[in-house]
């Protein structure tokens, strides 16, 4: 396991924002000039939209990463991670292109990243989650729970998007899945490394969007990765021994 990184100074230059993002044309222009108004570059990924959404990116001037079909959010995050690694940015925020994510958050992110250790930094809504559909508040509690059980350290919020990687992180963990089960595997993998976790109060947004989750299937995904997660270190280290 990797000892905890050292206390990190970060300014906005050297943090960059990733916004996956598909279908969200109406929403992405505004949600890129709130945080490039906030003095941070933004590298936005079109997983395969069919409206306008890589349009709407290039003219905010964002960098934008682009896929020719739609794969999942997952895979969507692993191109925009691939960019990041090739650039000087020392840390990336990573948040959803829909609005939920609030811009002004992005100050306490920063403020987890300067703190001593910290290499993953994931917004809890669970504090407060007002407005969050109940099935989507339900089967996010049976997933924070099995996280931070398999971890032994509480994530109260395992399913959130908004979060913060510093360089140590997305340098050291392999990300394989494509869709939503990424946000389950980034933790586990960050654990595993021995990369520290925190978590930080956030709101959230929830309005009449059409989320790209789909509970049951999604519920059915992440069981299937914990399983070949767990299956999978340990035949690792089995491996290792022999």
């Amino acid at each position: 396991m990797e000892k905890a990184s050292s206390h990190h100074f970060m300014t906005q230059v050297s943090v960059c924002v990733l916004i996956p993002a598909y279908n969200e044309e109406k929403e992405i222009g505004c949600v890129i000039e709130a945080v490039q108004q906030r003095g941070f570059a933004v590298v936005a990924v079109d997983d395969g939209s069919t409206d306008k959404t890589a349009l709407a990116i290039q003219n905010s001037g964002a960098q934008c990463v682009i896929s020719a079909v739609n794969e999942g959010k997952g895979a969507a995050l692993r191109k925009g991670l691939q960019w990041v690694i090739q650039s000087p940015y020392q840390a990336v925020i990573v948040m959803d292109a829909d609005g939920q994510h609030l811009p002004d958050d992005l100050d306490l992110f920063m403020q987890a990243l300067e703190s001593s250790g910290v290499d993953l930094v994931i917004g809890n809504r669970m504090h407060d989650p007002k407005g969050m559909p109940f099935i989507r508040r339900c089967t996010n509690r049976v997933m924070s729970g099995v996280i931070s059980l398999i971890t032994r350290q509480s994530v109260p919020d395992t399913q959130c998007g908004y979060r913060a990687l510093t360089r140590r992180v997305f340098e050291n963990i392999e990300l394989r899945t494509h869709r939503f089960e990424i946000e389950s595997e980034m933790i586990l993998s960050a654990c595993h490394k021995g990369l520290r976790i925190q978590s930080i109060p956030i709101s959230s947004v929830y309005q009449n969007e059409t989320s790209h989750i789909r509970p049951f299937l999604d519920t059915f995904r992440f069981f299937r990765f914990i399983f070949q997660f767990i299956f999978f270190h340990r035949r690792s280290r089995m491996l290792t021994r022999t």
